[in-house]
């Protein structure tokens, strides 16, 4: 998640504001094609606006540190043999260099050129394949596609791992800069290639697209058992799952499965507005600082706490998923089932600095109700059930056959 004034409305609002709503998301998500909501915090990266720090506080072995610098800056200036130096591709590379020292993926510099990119993004000005990424140890991994995105289409499929970007490789490469290369104007074509399990690379040629998707859809079966998909959580979700509850309770539902599959996350609020259905003005999800915790409680009737739900979770599921299944999982609101969640749970704060570049730097950590967290770990499902590949392709369902099979034998 991430402190930002984001996404689709409007991102000129006041710092005030800014700081008051938080995004929540793999910040991969914007390569990707899909704009996520409005100056709200999301779950996996928050934002808000932050002002730029005054003047620098350096102990001594900083200041002599930066004299140092100054000297290898003058050296590359005065040396390099191709002449003149840009110098600020050096302040760029140095901005860039000192935010990667602290070894976190998330926390990023912006270029100006790249800063007006992602503002552009969460304006929902932007085009892209329909996926979201992460960094894991492997590389740069898709965390899941969005459904009938041109990622999907393409054959792109969650843990997939990214390993060149247009014959580029990415190896030391971060997922914001990732993004910057696989995003473009739709109808150009971006070709990744890809590693998949144990399988030799292959490439994959996707034509860009602007990507929109309902966030929510539903069906109540014949048997009385609800299905409600969540394929990300932005602006239309609390709408869309409202309508959703309000059939059910008037077709008096027996149980109900919230799929969460490969969903890569969106806003907190979004988040925070499901969860309430379940826990009513209970603490949905916790914000850790340094040296303080907020949490956030939900703020609906908890209209869906007496009916039986088990919630579906893959590797795909991210930020907003794993807070939602984290509550639900706390409370003992819903059974959890399928495979470990991604496990993004970090809060990034957006900076503007001078001259239009930008600084995005982690923040907090996101933790459920209980203190547990997220981040790294995910959320482990109550009973676990794998889904194959084979499975897949062979039009079988054991994870929804075994959600419905719990509901039915109750």
């Amino acid at each position: 998640m991430f402190h930002k004034s984001s996404s689709t409305a409007d991102i000129g609002l006041g710092t005030w504001l800014k700081r008051l709503l938080l995004f929540i998301a793999i910040a991969a998500i914007f390569i990707l094609g899909y704009s996520l909501g409005a100056a709200k915090v999301t779950s996996g990266t928050a934002w808000g606006t932050g002002n730029i720090l005054g003047s620098a506080s350096l102990d001594s072995s900083a200041q002599a540190d930066m004299s140092t610098f100054w000297q290898v800056w003058n050296l590359a200036k005065a040396n390099y043999v191709d002449q003149p130096v840009d110098q600020k591709k050096l302040m760029d590379g140095a901005m860039e260099g000192l935010v990667w020292s602290l070894g976190d993926p998330y926390s990023t510099y912006f270029t100006a050129d790249q800063a007006k990119d992602f503002n552009g993004t969460l304006n929902g000005t932007f085009s892209g394949i329909g996926a979201e990424i992460g960094e894991r140890t492997a590389g740069i991994t898709v965390v899941a596609p969005l459904p009938d995105s041109p990622a999907a289409k393409a054959g792109v499929q969650t843990d997939d791992i990214i390993a060149a970007i247009d014959g580029k490789t990415t190896a030391g490469m971060s997922a914001d800069e990732a993004v910057h290369l696989i995003r473009g104007d739709a109808g150009t074509t971006v070709t990744l290639t890809l590693i998949r399990g144990t399988a030799k690379p292959f490439d994959v040629a996707i034509v860009r697209a602007d990507i929109k998707t309902k966030s929510v859809t539903w069906d109540i079966r014949k048997d009385g058992i609800a299905v409600i998909t969540i394929s990300v959580f932005n602006e239309d979700t609390d709408s869309l799952f409202a309508q959703a509850v309000d059939e059910m309770t008037k077709a008096k539902v027996k149980g109900l499965v919230v799929d969460l599959r490969g969903d890569p996350g969106g806003l907190l609020t979004a988040a925070i507005d499901v969860a309430s259905y379940w826990t009513g003005d209970k603490t949905v999800v916790i914000e850790k600082f340094r040296d303080h915790e907020n949490p956030y409680r939900g703020n609906v009737a908890a209209v869906l706490a007496d009916i039986p739900t088990v919630v579906l979770v893959n590797g795909g599921s991210a930020s907003a998923s794993e807070i939602l299944s984290g509550a639900l999982q706390d409370y003992g609101l819903g059974t959890i089932m399928g495979e470990t969640t991604f496990g993004k749970g970090s809060v990034q704060e957006y900076y503007d600095l001078p001259g239009g570049s930008a600084a995005k730097i982690t923040i907090a950590r996101w933790l459920t109700p209980k203190g547990r967290t997220i981040h790294e770990v995910g959320i482990t499902p109550d009973i676990e059930v794998k889904e194959t590949l084979d499975q897949i392709h062979a039009g079988s369902t054991p994870q929804m056959d075994a959600a419905i099979g719990h509901l039915t034998q109750k």
